[in-house]
């Protein structure tokens, strides 16, 4: 009930009415992209500085080793189960939407514990970058995996490229083209860049930036947050007329990645508030970035599919049901 009562929270629940109720409502998709901006820059910026306070230590070490590993472990996870129920490029490109993170996922958890007073590691956001990319590397890796076995017993991929109205399936597409485009892309860059200024200018540069980062961070989210309630409830019918078996891992999957980093977190010691957060990061699915790059590397693949989950079903829930209960189960058992 505390995080149900949140402004931010309320904003969200907010525009998932008005968008079920189809008002005209709408945040102007400049505006949007500034907000985003602002909360990576912002949380960047946080990390940075709480960085420089703490320094480089081996529990950051370990923390963010736990993230690439759980980076690289889910999503393999989610092929093997998904590939029984669906073709092997939706279940590849399913696995890597909730094998990668939502970076407004975690910022709203980044503010629930701020709220709360529960202390957490800045390196954290640095976890959260990092977990980005390897599910979207695995993915174009079983893709192509799965073109050469086609290839070679001449069946012609269904839904190819020209289905999207794009070019035709990229029978090659390169690992490292990928690569380079999830580590310069600007959000990715913007954070990773934000950090790095936050570590640099530690307090004194806290204290300047206090205002941007701190006074501004909770409207700036509520505000987004209205944003993704109004999307969510713009993508609930792509839920409708799915697999039950796909909606029930939307809704399982996460518990099940929470449950693995919350015993990879007991396992290495974390504290409450970086065990929490990888919960939270374990159990997000990406619904920009991945999917963004997925229907050029993946276009085999259905994108009503897996964007339709990740954001009309597991970010919802996620964000006024997953994080509250992370929370409690990270400090009732990480304490």
């Amino acid at each position: 009930m505390q995080n149900l009562i949140d402004p931010a929270i309320l904003f969200f629940i907010f525009g998932v009415l008005a968008g079920t109720v189809k008002s005209n409502l709408e945040i102007p998709p400049a505006i949007s992209r500034f907000l985003s901006l602002y909360l990576l820059m912002a949380l960047g910026l946080k990390g940075g500085f709480a960085l420089s306070q703490s320094g480089m230590t081996a529990t950051v070490g370990i923390s963010l080793a736990a993230a690439v590993f759980l980076a690289i472990v889910i999503p393999l996870i989610g092929y093997a189960v998904l590939r029984r129920f669906v073709s092997g490029f939706d279940a590849a490109a399913v696995a890597a939407t909730y094998g990668s993170v939502s970076a407004v996922t975690f910022v709203t958890a980044v503010q629930t514990l701020e709220n709360q007073g529960v202390p957490y590691g800045g390196h954290m956001a640095a976890a959260m970058a990092l977990m980005e990319s390897p599910a979207i590397i695995l993915a174009v890796v079983l893709a192509n995996s799965l073109r050469q076995k086609q290839a070679s017993s001449g069946v012609v991929p269904a839904g190819g490229g020209a289905a999207l109205g794009g070019p035709a399936a990229p029978h090659g597409a390169s690992v490292g083209k990928i690569l380079h485009e999830s580590f310069t892309d600007g959000a990715q860059l913007l954070l990773l860049g934000a950090m790095v200024i936050g570590l640099v200018t530690g307090e004194a540069g806290k204290e300047a930036m206090a205002p941007f980062s701190v006074d501004l961070f909770k409207g700036m989210l509520a505000f987004f947050l209205l944003d993704m309630g109004l999307m969510a409830a713009r993508n609930l019918p792509q839920v409708k007329g799915q697999s039950p078996v796909l909606i029930a891992y939307a809704v399982i999957g996460p518990l099940v990645h929470a449950g693995l980093a919350l015993g990879l977190a007991m396992l290495l010691k974390l504290s409450p508030g970086d065990g929490a957060l990888l919960m939270v990061l374990a159990a997000s699915a990406s619904y920009i970035a991945v999917p963004a790059v997925l229907r050029t590397a993946l276009p085999e693949a259905k994108p009503a599919l897996y964007f339709g989950l990740s954001l009309g079903l597991t970010f919802p829930l996620n964000i006024v049901l997953g994080i509250p209960v992370y929370l409690a189960v990270a400090q009732a058992l990480l304490a």
